[in-house]
């Protein structure tokens, strides 16, 4: 057997537990699964998954200027014109469901 070495690390543990059921699912040790992704860095010279910011994020007004924030107000009263409104109850029901998607990430 070869030699090994210990590695420690946190994790949040909601995320651990969340690791630990797909990883039982697969039939890989939580040992292995670690030892898969630092072989992986080591093959790929990074990290071997593309990393990137969300594309949609919310708008960050301290960084606009007030033309782009003009335009955005406008946007919103053009909508609204339109007709195209949601309600608070549905607005509601679909953050729920995005941060259900996102915790079994």
């Amino acid at each position: 057997m070869a030699r090994t070495s210990n590695v420690f690390a946190r994790v949040e543990p909601k995320v651990k537990e969340q690791a630990e059921v797909v990883l039982e699912q697969l039939g890989i040790p939580m040992s292995n699964a670690i030892g898969l992704f630092l072989r992986q860095v080591v093959l790929q010279r990074g990290i071997p998954f593309e990393m990137k910011l969300p594309g949609n994020r919310p708008l960050d007004i301290g960084t606009m200027s007030k033309e782009a924030f003009d335009a955005e107000v406008q946007k919103g009263m053009d909508s609204f014109a339109a007709g195209r409104t949601s309600s608070a109850t549905d607005v509601h029901a679909r953050i729920r469901a995005s941060m259900r998607k996102e915790s079994i990430v």
